[in-house]
C-alpha cells in the first residue's frame, strides 16, 4: 500500500467519523425520530457502559479469558456491592466511591 492511499484512507475515516458522530449537531431539528427510536436510544448509553464493563469485571485477564464468578474475583464483588448501593440510594457518586473502596479493600484482602 502506498502512502497516498494511506492518506486516502485516513481521509476517508475523518469524513465517515465527522459525518455519522455530529450529523443529529448538524441536521438540528430536521429529522423528526419515531417514537420508539427515541425510546430505543435512551438505553444506548447504560448499554455500552454495561458493554464495556462486563467484560472487565467477568473475565479473567491473560490469554486464557475465562469466565470468573468466584468470591475471590474483587472486580466482581465492587460491582456487585456498588450495585447494591446504587438500588438503595441512586446516589451515582457514591456509587462510584464505594465501587472503588470496595475493590480496593477486596483487592488487597485477597491477595
Amino acid at each position: 500500500m502506498e502512502s497516498i492511499d494511506i492518506w486516502i484512507c485516513i481521509a476517508l475515516m475523518f469524513i465517515a467519523t465527522v459525518l455519522t458522530r455530529s450529523s443529529f449537531f448538524m441536521l438540528g431539528d430536521a429529522v423528526k425520530l419515531p417514537g420508539w427510536v427515541k425510546h430505543a436510544l435512551r438505553y444506548a448509553p447504560a448499554a455500552a457502559l454495561a458493554a464495556t464493563i462486563a467484560p472487565d469485571i467477568l473475565m479473567t485477564t491473560g490469554s486464557s479469558g475465562n469466565l470468573t464468578l468466584t468470591l475471590i474475583n474483587p472486580k466482581l464483588l465492587a460491582a456487585v456491592g456498588a450495585a447494591v448501593f446504587f438500588m438503595a440510594t441512586r446516589h451515582m457518586l457514591g456509587t462510584i466511591a464505594v465501587g472503588m473502596a470496595l475493590f480496593t479493600v477486596s483487592r488487597l484482602w485477597l491477595s
